[in-house]
């Protein structure tokens, strides 16, 4: 990274690779990571289906080059998900705001998640997405039910977002990006 920093004129690029996780379950209501993802690539709205297995793209935003590895949610496959944890520098977990229901279910993935050594270092990115729904969980409230108050030795940024609006999600990509630089 020395010489991004040293060389502000560099066209040298970043490279950083981010696993993006859903925290529910399949169907027609999932969190929409994979809308977030290829609305972060291409910019628009594709139709998509849950992910089975995983989709793996190259993001480019600030002069650095996101690999993102879009790892489906299904409760059969999540105990995979560790396959893809080595070298990760960020983690993008997506919780659907709206799914009241299931909070507790992603706060117990995502602290499952967190336990393992390989995400120790890991930049954590959440994204509370449907925020545009009447029922979503606000910011402050889903830092708590997420246990992340308790999380002093990881860095960690909640994100408002709205996938199919494409509200928020290039916040959570600057502070990410920001983050990056640092380390």
């Amino acid at each position: 990274y020395g010489s991004l920093l040293s060389n502000p004129f560099s066209i040298t690029k970043l490279w950083a690779r981010i696993l993006l996780f859903l925290s529910s379950s399949v169907g027609l209501d999932a969190a929409g990571k994979t809308t977030i993802l290829y609305k972060l690539k291409l910019g628009e709205i594709v139709t998509t289906i849950p992910t089975i297995g995983f989709n793996v793209e190259s993001v480019e935003y600030k002069n650095i080059c996101f690999t993102v590895w879009d790892v489906g949610g299904q409760d059969k496959i999540r105990p995979l998900w560790r396959h893809y944890f080595q070298n990760t520098q960020g983690l993008i977990f997506v919780v659907d705001s709206n799914d009241r229901e299931r909070v507790q279910e992603a706060a117990e993935e995502l602290q499952k998640m967190l336990q393992e050594d390989e995400l120790r270092d890991a930049l954590l990115l959440i994204f509370a997405n449907k925020q545009d729904l009447p029922n979503a969980i606000s910011v402050s409230d889903m830092k708590d039910k997420l246990g992340l108050t308790s999380l002093s030795s990881r860095n960690w940024y909640v994100q408002a977002t709205c996938a199919i609006q494409g509200n928020g999600l290039f916040d959570g990509l600057d502070w990410l990006s920001k983050e990056l630089l640092k380390n």
